[in-house]
């Protein structure tokens, strides 16, 4: 199955040239995803009993060729909680994108809650890309469980007039 994206993106934003870069960098990083090999890795690393490390690790050189830095420090230096850290960040001008990676714990723990909050905080950066597994299993016997669906449905409402954070807009890939 191909790895899916969703976009929520506020509506002031959606035509600007900043949003446009974030965009390109999305089509780029879903169409690796997309590609064989990139596939087998995900896969592989979606199995049960592996981490969302593994997950990162089977697209973390082409996300450093798309100049994302990860486990980047000092993001958060202003915060109480100066030990925060985005899984990867790529800096754009004045801006960035934080690149959170979840399996296991990702509605279990409210874990794309947490990145949405962290994307929020984070001064450096207005855009977050969400990569989440489409279908978790925790062991073999148990029915999947459809967190992309979930995660989709759950960060849409952030985007509704109203209800905007400083997230100008949020990518989340299914893989």
């Amino acid at each position: 199955m191909p790895t899916l994206r969703t976009e929520y993106v506020q509506d002031e934003f959606v035509a600007s040239a900043e949003y446009q870069r974030v965009h390109d960098i999305s089509d780029k990083l879903l169409e690796h995803l997309n590609e064989p090999a990139a596939r087998e890795l995900l896969v592989a690393a979606n199995m049960p009993g592996t981490s969302s490390a593994m997950v990162q690790n089977s697209f973390g050189r082409f996300s450093a060729d798309l100049g994302f830095v990860d486990e980047a420090k000092g993001l958060f230096a202003e915060y109480p909680n100066k030990a925060l850290r985005p899984d990867f960040f790529l800096r754009l001008g004045d801006t960035g994108i934080l690149m959170e990676v979840e399996r296991g714990k990702t509605t279990t723990n409210n874990m794309d809650l947490l990145d949405m909050w962290k994307c929020h905080l984070c001064v450096h950066a207005h855009y977050l890309f969400l990569m989440v597994p489409q279908a978790l299993m925790h062991n073999a016997s148990m029915s999947p469980k459809k967190e992309y669906n979930y995660v989709v449905k759950r960060l849409e409402s952030f985007f509704v007039k109203g209800n905007h954070t400083n997230v100008r807009a949020v990518h989340i890939f299914g893989y």
